[in-house]
């Protein structure tokens, strides 16, 4: 596993982002593990966040691309934070574009917040992570309605690997598949439990037998085969 990708899985667990227990998701699911990346509040972890996101999406699309799109409202942050680090570690000038959820009529009028989008611009998304793909939905019309862009690609921070809308693919794969552009994270759920499997992590061990036998059953219920 990729330096960063060991990296970015303790700074999860450092930032409250992740956490292990019994939680009940807006799909009803009772799941052993939680993701809020609401909890990255402070400079310093907004820095590291963009420089991991970065990081991620240069492995897999290059430097090929000119805007980063962050999805109202938590993408707003990632796509400022990440056209920073992009800069700072590859040189390269990436724009930050996000739509409004109220178009503006006036100063800055439209529904797109930061760089406007312009015909043959190549675009990468950019989320905290997609459990349904609801928010691709919403935001792929608006995007195609600015002019002849192309989507590349979608890059979130935790792939869940469970099944999505559908019930037998993952909401990556059923994005990439309804949409036809690749969906990658940074990390994957079964990488996240691989590396912390018995491992001590912020002084304590966080996914000991008994939490990884949960995980396990409940990708036996929800979870799908998935090399994204």
């Amino acid at each position: 596993m990729e330096q960063y990708k060991q990296e970015f899985i303790e700074f999860m667990v450092e930032s409250d982002v992740l956490k292990f227990g019994d939680f009940t998701l807006k799909s009803g699911r009772k799941s052993p593990f939680f993701m809020n990346a609401g909890a990255y509040v402070t400079g310093t972890q907004l820095m590291r966040l963009g420089e991991y996101y970065a990081k991620a999406i240069h492995d897999h699309y290059g430097t090929d691309f000119d805007v980063l799109f962050g999805p109202a409202y938590k993408g707003i942050p990632l796509s400022v934070a990440t056209s920073i680090a992009f800069s700072k570690l590859y040189g390269k000038e990436i724009r930050y574009s996000s739509n409004r959820k109220e178009v503006k009529d006036h100063g800055d009028t439209g529904i797109l917040l930061g760089s406007k989008l312009k015909d043959g611009d190549r675009v990468v998304m950019i989320e905290d992570v997609t459990t349904s793909g609801k928010s691709i939905e919403e935001t792929f019309p608006i995007l195609k309605a600015q002019g002849n862009i192309e989507i590349i690609g979608l890059m979130v921070s935790l792939n869940r690997m469970e099944v999505g809308l559908g019930g037998e693919k993952s909401a990556l794969e059923e994005i990439h598949e309804k949409y036809g552009f690749s969906a990658n994270a940074i990390v994957t759920m079964a990488e996240v439990t691989e590396y912390l499997y018995n491992r001590p992590c912020q002084g304590k061990v966080i996914i000991d037998d008994t939490l990884k036998a949960a995980i396990d059953e409940y990708y036996k219920e929800y979870g799908v085969n998935s090399n994204q």
